[in-house]
């Protein structure tokens, strides 16, 4: 038996293309704060703190612990963090509540991308002998994955464009008639570049429900990987998102919201596909990744915002999936649900 959990409280910024203003702690203050005061909290309140962020898009060894500043870290906090998606780092979380001793954490993820050139960037997460020698950049490696899609024969470049005029605006036809930038996919089938934070609450049983109206109970929750190596993987297939969900419970009964973290077009129908989503769904109300792709919340953002029609009680029962890696690499999925 786990204890239970719920999202009590998310608050995250608008994305921008390039925050020249703030610093990382800036832009996590104000968050922090509305996320604390949408469930009237204080800081002290918060039992265990954690975060997700990346050290190579501030290009700085442990650049996480200035951000602590954005949380009050004296007097001295139970804090930990991971170098992923704050989807990862909400596992964590909810992992810590199962200990019992504390009934409240708090979850802070954070990305600056726009400094850095981030095709290249993300290729240090390659395999380091064979594969990051050769720099492939992330929309290239997409643009392999959406291919091998395209081949199998289980979705069009018009299957793209309609995802994109859904997430993004536009015409189909018009969508089509524009040029490659790597074959086969498009400006509108990739992610936009934008900076951004979030942050979530999680609280345990009956805290929970003093805290929230409507808490978004975590009814599962559950992350897979697939090889590192990305020639023994079937790219057009998610396996690792299939054994996420079955493990969390998003098979079980059907959701009528899912927030799937895909950056790019084709990943859309490859996680559809791996989840057993049909029409019926409503898939990335929020736009989804594709419109808005904060590196280190957009995972985050997707529980988020799947906790968020929850709680107003535009869904009964919802998913929400993070991933990170090159073509789906790493998956989470989470199940969030009211009950009564």
């Amino acid at each position: 038996m786990t204890r239970p959990v719920a999202v009590v409280a998310f608050a995250q910024t608008p994305t921008v293309r390039r925050e020249e203003r703030r610093n990382e702690v800036e832009m996590l203050m104000p968050v922090v704060r509305e996320a604390l005061e949408a469930c009237g909290l204080r800081r002290q309140d918060v039992g265990f703190f954690v975060s997700g962020s990346s050290d190579y898009l501030a290009g700085a060894p442990f650049s996480f612990v200035n951000a602590l500043d954005a949380i009050g870290a004296w007097p001295p906090v139970q804090e930990s963090h991971v170098e992923m998606d704050g989807a990862w780092a909400l596992y964590e979380a909810w992992v810590r509540l199962q200990h019992g001793d504390v009934d409240v954490a708090l979850v802070y993820a954070f990305g600056k991308s726009s400094p850095g050139r981030v095709r290249e960037l993300l290729a240090l997460q390659l395999d380091p002998y064979l594969v990051a020698p050769l720099r492939p950049d992330a929309v290239s490696l997409a643009a392999l994955q959406a291919r091998a899609l395209l081949d199998s024969g289980r979705a069009t470049e018009a299957d793209l464009a309609a995802i994109a005029a859904r997430r993004r605006g536009g015409d189909v036809e018009a969508l089509l008639g524009e040029p490659y930038v790597v074959s086969p996919l498009r400006r509108h089938d990739c992610p936009p570049v934008g900076d951004g934070a979030a942050v979530a609450i999680l609280a345990a049983g009956d805290r929970a429900s003093s805290l929230a109206e409507r808490p978004a109970w975590i009814a599962g929750i559950d992350h897979r990987i697939e090889p590192h190596a990305l020639g023994v993987r079937d790219l057009s297939r998610s396996p690792s998102t299939q054994l996420a969900g079955r493990a969390a419970g998003a098979l079980d009964a059907p959701a009528e919201v899912a927030e799937l973290h895909a950056p790019f077009s084709h990943q859309e129908l490859i996680l559809r596909d791996a989840l057993g989503l049909d029409e019926a769904v409503d898939v990335n109300p929020s736009g989804g990744a594709l419109a808005a792709n904060p590196l280190m919340v957009a995972g985050l953002a997707r529980i988020g915002e799947a906790a968020r029609r929850v709680m107003d009680g535009r869904a009964g029962r919802a998913l929400a999936h993070a991933t990170s890696g090159p073509c789906l690499q790493q998956n989470l999925v989470c199940v969030l649900e009211a009950r009564p």
